[in-house]
């Protein structure tokens, strides 16, 4: 039995959705000291897991936080490539493909949204 079928998620890109978010979620917190408790990274943290539940449970209020996310990811991301850029290449590398994956999981459930009004 596949662990798709056990958490009954019909569709598979929502899944991934809802596994992106939990991800980044948790490695949030991960980071959190090592970022010497940066409110935007506990911020984050938040957003994100409160949103894999909303999307794990196809609450509608979870396309309106993946929308907040994309804006907060994409200025915080964008702002981490500007200050480090050519200084660190694991944070460069990282922050380039957190945008990049937030991005496409934006447009997806955003054009999926009707998957949360039923």
């Amino acid at each position: 039995m596949s662990i798709k079928s056990k958490l009954k998620m019909e569709n598979v890109g929502i899944f991934l959705v809802f596994v992106f978010y939990v991800v980044v979620g948790v490695v949030c917190f991960v980071v959190l000291p090592m970022a010497n408790f940066l409110p935007t990274m506990g911020i984050m943290g938040v957003l994100s897991l409160i949103t894999a539940y909303g999307i794990f449970k196809k609450r509608v209020w979870a396309v309106w936080l993946v929308v907040m996310l994309f804006f907060i990811a994409t200025t915080f991301s964008a702002s981490m490539l500007y200050s480090y850029f050519g200084k660190d290449l694991i944070i460069d590398i990282s922050m380039f493909a957190y945008l990049i994956l937030t991005w496409i999981f934006t447009a997806y459930t955003v054009a999926k949204r009707k998957i949360f009004e039923s």
